[in-house]
């Protein structure tokens, strides 16, 4: 076999899900070259995924759609795939596949798509059957390709960082100072615990085990951040600005993760930093943290708005999770 390419756009969480996929498919198929697409807002967490040879970028910014549209479709004739593999199942990944006029175009059967009319686009449908987590559901996928599946690989190179080393030389000598990560923001609104709530958490930390708090943001999360250094009695400080690759380098420093169910979490997961996830309108058990030793506090059972970006009752799921329920969780995590 020539080439494969593996399409998930994004985002930054779901992208991790799937580098299992790409790391059981380059064990499985050794010189075989394994290409991505991939939305260019997540292209730089591809450049630290060293088993994927060449990132193909859909300039979902920079380009309107009939130009990302004949870029890409002139990109991807000129690879020559045998397999695409649509991880994502949605109507626009699946379309990117078939451009890429690869002889087999795999995705899953109707049921497990995002979206069902993407199943029009495939050559080729598997069924993953009953999955827990939603990596063992993408690697059902290279399953069906004849790759070894018995174990979760996450793929992902450690950089260094200069934003790093400017959270550990506030403390002293680099490396001497534990200190938790803590991250507030998400996406979707109804993901975000309440920023006192942090800052309290970061109080208790400070208090009960001697550790120090990094808040970390991204794009437009900077005043939430703020808002829980400030609710946090000195306990807690605002990092840097950071890239994709100084967040990877800090989680990997951290001796704990706390968020919710977003990028960073599962960054920290995928480099096997603990975590204690905080989860209300998704479920933990399909995207949490896939180590049997982290921890989930969750409210998904009791939400009222399962898999939605916003909610719009008058009091939000996550709201019910109180800071001695996450205090709780990080005692059975790291020990009293």
């Amino acid at each position: 076999m020539r080439a494969i390419l593996i399409v998930r756009l994004g985002a930054m969480g779901d992208i991790v899900h799937a580098l299992p996929v790409a790391a059981a498919l380059r064990d499985r198929f050794p010189d075989t070259r394994i290409d991505w697409v991939v939305d260019e807002r997540h292209r730089a967490l591809l450049e630290l995924v060293p088993v994927v040879d060449r990132r193909i970028v859909l300039r979902t910014r920079s380009a309107s759609l009939r130009h990302r549209v004949m870029d890409l479709r002139r990109t991807l004739i000129r690879e020559s795939y045998d397999i695409a593999i649509d991880v994502q199942g949605l109507l626009k990944s699946a379309v990117v596949a078939r451009l890429s006029g690869a002889r087999r175009v795999l995705g899953f059967t109707a049921p497990y798509l995002r979206e069902r009319a993407a199943r029009i686009f495939y050559t080729e449908t598997h069924d993953p059957g009953a999955t827990a987590h939603v990596i063992e559901k993408n690697l059902t996928l290279a399953a069906s390709l004849g790759a070894d599946v018995s174990g979760i690989r996450v793929p992902l190179r450690v950089p260094a960082s200069a934003a790093l080393d400017a959270v550990l030389q506030r403390h002293g000598a680099a490396g001497n100072t534990p200190f938790v990560v803590l991250n507030p923001g998400a996406a979707w609104p109804n993901k975000r615990w309440p920023p006192d709530r942090f800052g309290a958490v970061a109080q208790w930390l400070r208090r009960a085990h001697g550790l120090r708090s990094v808040v970390t943001w991204g794009p437009g999360d900077e005043t939430m951040a703020a808002a829980v250094v400030a609710g946090s009695a000195g306990a807690a400080e605002l990092a840097p600005a950071t890239s994709i690759a100084d967040l990877v380098a800090i989680v990997r420093e951290a001796a704990l993760v706390v968020s919710g169910d977003t990028g960073p979490a599962h960054l920290a997961a995928a480099v096997g930093t603990p975590v204690v996830g905080i989860y209300g309108p998704t479920d933990a058990a399909r995207n949490g943290p896939w180590s049997a030793d982290d921890v989930t506090v969750s409210r998904f059972t009791a939400c009222g708005c399962h898999h939605k970006r916003s909610c719009r009752l008058a009091r939000w799921c996550l709201e019910g999770i109180s800071v001695d329920d996450v205090v709780a969780a990080i005692t059975r995590r790291i020990g009293t």
